[in-house]
């Protein structure tokens, strides 16, 4: 059995995320968004690179500076021992994945019922671990392919290389870096993983170096 969310009115998670708004402006140095355009009357996938505990705050950050106001509901996807120590997170959304148990099935059939609904949101991690945030490859757990094909609806998926780097501050800058992957009506698994590693390639060669790697 999957451990789901805890329903909370929207516009307590809209606080919450003025708050983490509010945190980020104090504890980090600077914000940098590629944003892309958001489709408007469709559900939203949002995948990101897996680095810390923290991710989840980022996601949020990232989701009403660069998303909001075209989502009214936001959830994610958590291994299910996360959620078990952690049991605040369904506040804000968690709803657990169990990797291995015959939940599994449960959890993608309630992922894809929520991105069913138009103005949904789901902050998904396709590595299913945690990784440093310097790989420059991204492998892809099955989930995702597991979860898109049986989407109803309208759809867009997103990917954002999220690179955290001090240069010349003692605080930390973040930059996001944004991909527009279509929808769950062209979606193609191999494409889908060939063109974000490109992208986060990209964005490597982008944000951390001024020189050409050989």
């Amino acid at each position: 059995m999957i451990i789901k969310k805890k329903h909370i009115p929207f516009g307590i998670i809209k606080f919450a995320g003025s708050l983490i708004n509010l945190f980020f402006k104090i504890r980090f140095n600077k914000f940098i968004i590629r944003k892309i355009p958001i489709k408007p009357n469709h559900s939203y996938l949002l995948m990101c690179n897996h680095f810390s505990f923290g991710d989840g705050f980022l996601a949020y950050f990232l989701s009403f500076n660069a998303i909001y106001p075209a989502f009214n509901d936001m959830n994610i996807m958590i291994m299910k021992k996360q959620l078990q120590k952690n049991p605040w997170l369904r506040y804000i959304g968690g709803f657990s994945i169990d990797p291995g148990k015959a939940s599994v099935a449960e959890s993608i059939a309630h992922a894809a019922e929520i991105l069913s609904k138009p103005g949904n949101l789901l902050l998904f991690y396709p590595q299913g671990n945690l990784e440093s945030q310097h790989v420059r490859t991204i492998e892809f757990q099955d989930g995702i392919n597991q979860i898109i094909p049986k989407i109803k609806g309208d759809c867009q998926i997103i990917w954002s290389s999220n690179i955290v780097e001090y240069f010349e501050s003692l605080t930390a800058s973040i930059h996001f870096n944004m991909l527009d992957c279509g929808t769950n009506h062209d979606f193609n698994f191999e494409e889908l993983k060939e063109k974000v590693n490109q992208h986060h390639q990209n964005s490597f060669q982008q944000n951390l170096r001024y020189t050409v790697e050989k």
